[in-house]
């Protein structure tokens, strides 16, 4: 996927054009499957990729002008969505997304050169890639000690420090420290695991409708009966396809929840406005997060009632009849 639509990078100086690089931020540390993913969503696009230790951390860069755009995680098919990204996505000035991609969650078993399986006595990892491990180490390293890391790519670094025997790790830590090598590769307690992230940068132009768009929106609604039912209509009724609906503490009293929505269209498409148009009315606070193209480009299935032009001969029978005329 390239990317063009993020800003410049150029400025002058004495005179002279002088090219400064931009900087894309991520979760960090170098070596994960975020910067694996980052680097996929920012491909074509000439920028610096600058880690940073956490989510809220690289958003703050983002929201202060630091950087251009960030790589962040959002979405595990084993683990589930990912609460710091959440949070920190609703916690300042608003951020949208601008693109997506989906990443096969498979890791490497790092150790020194020469180093055999028999002789691994520990092994460290982020503990959400222990979780996604722990069928494969009990069946092959039944007797190493299992250690936890801040991330993949630390467990990779004290390994290669002599510090550890093996690390659970994503495959891009191999390029990052010397004297590595793999005694596994491609390992994974469930093969098809992947991993969403997403593309943000600060409000601007959105990226134009494909046909094959998600839009993703945080809305709090009201603590009275029957108002999830409500916003769940509010997309039903005109024929959304509903793909993630999930709630988090909005922080501010016991009781009051945010829901982060992710739903099959973009919000230029007539069904996805009217809709965002009726939650803003029902809902106490509604924040857009984003429409962009799909990861895996699945056109949105809408039934004729909820097609462009359902929307737009029935808003010209509308005018007909304020106008006075006949329907």
């Amino acid at each position: 996927m390239m990317i063009t639509d993020l800003g410049s990078g150029e400025g002058f100086s004495a005179g002279r054009r002088l090219v400064l690089v931009p900087h894309i931020a991520y979760l960090g540390p170098p070596g994960t499957f975020t910067e694996q993913a980052t680097r996929i969503l920012t491909e074509g696009f000439d920028a610096d990729l600058l880690p940073y230790e956490t989510v809220p951390q690289a958003l703050a860069a983002l929201r202060a002008g630091e950087v251009l755009a960030a790589g962040v995680p959002v979405e595990s098919s084993v683990e589930g969505s990912v609460p710091a990204t959440l949070d920190a996505l609703i916690s300042g000035d608003p951020l949208i997304a601008v693109a997506e991609a989906t990443v096969p969650v498979q890791f490497d078993v790092l150790v020194r050169a020469g180093v055999t399986a028999d002789q691994v006595r520990t092994v460290a990892s982020h503990p959400h890639a222990i979780a996604q491990v722990r069928g494969w180490l009990a069946a092959n390293l039944p007797d190493a000690d299992v250690r936890m890391a801040s991330s993949t790519a630390a467990a990779a670094k004290e390994v290669a420090d002599g510090e550890l025997d093996a690390a659970i790790a994503a495959p891009l830590a191999i390029e990052l420290f010397d004297g590595l090598s793999a005694l596994a590769r491609g390992i994974a307690d469930t093969p098809d695991a992947i991993t969403r992230f997403l593309l943000l940068r600060r409000p601007g132009a959105l990226p134009e409708p494909t046909g094959a768009d998600r839009t993703s929106i945080a809305a709090v609604i009201t603590d009275e009966v029957g108002t999830l039912t409500e916003l769940m209509l509010e997309l039903s009724l005109r024929g959304i396809n509903l793909s993630r609906i999930e709630s988090r503490p909005t922080k501010d009293r016991l009781g009051e929840y945010r829901f982060f929505l992710d739903f099959d269209g973009h919000v230029a498409d007539a069904r996805i406005g009217d809709a965002l148009s009726g939650l803003r009315r029902r809902c106490s606070e509604v924040r857009f997060l984003g429409s962009y193209p799909k990861a895996d480009h699945s056109p949105a299935n809408v039934r004729p009632s909820a097609s462009e032009q359902a929307f737009q001969a029935s808003a010209r029978w509308l005018a007909r009849l304020r106008e006075g005329g006949v329907a």
